[in-house]
């Protein structure tokens, strides 16, 4: 995964890094001590694209991206987050781990470590 560097800060919320590949982006919000704070997980980006979202204070949260293609007649919808229940979290956490690899590993594990506490989260015997 490569790194945005250009990545707007909004004010009054925690600074943000961006992270990127053809299957993942990976947004993190900083403390001031620049630990990871929370993060954002987008995955089957070429496909269906999904995001995983963990922050402190609500936990977390799966959503599909509506891509507002796929309307006949009609102009493109915007896109928009739509709630979604399933999510291999076990095989997204295999799938992060073997992309993670040039991320700074604070982070990488960061995320790893919070998937891993996911209430769904089921390792599969090898």
């Amino acid at each position: 995964m490569k790194e945005n560097i250009h990545v707007r800060q909004i004010p009054g919320e925690k600074k943000r890094r961006w992270f990127h590949s053809r299957e993942f982006d990976l947004i993190v919000w900083l403390e001031d001590d620049e630990t990871p704070a929370g993060f954002e997980l987008c995955y089957d980006k070429p496909r269906q694209q999904r995001s995983l979202r963990w922050l402190p204070q609500s936990g977390f949260s799966h959503t599909t991206v509506d891509d507002g293609e796929g309307r006949p007649l009609r102009h493109k919808g915007s896109p928009i987050l739509q709630q979604e229940a399933r999510v291999d979290v076990a095989g997204l956490h295999a799938a992060f781990a073997g992309e993670s690899a040039l991320l700074p590993r604070e982070i990488a594990d960061y995320v790893l470590r919070t998937l891993a506490q996911h209430p769904h989260y089921e390792m599969t015997p090898c």
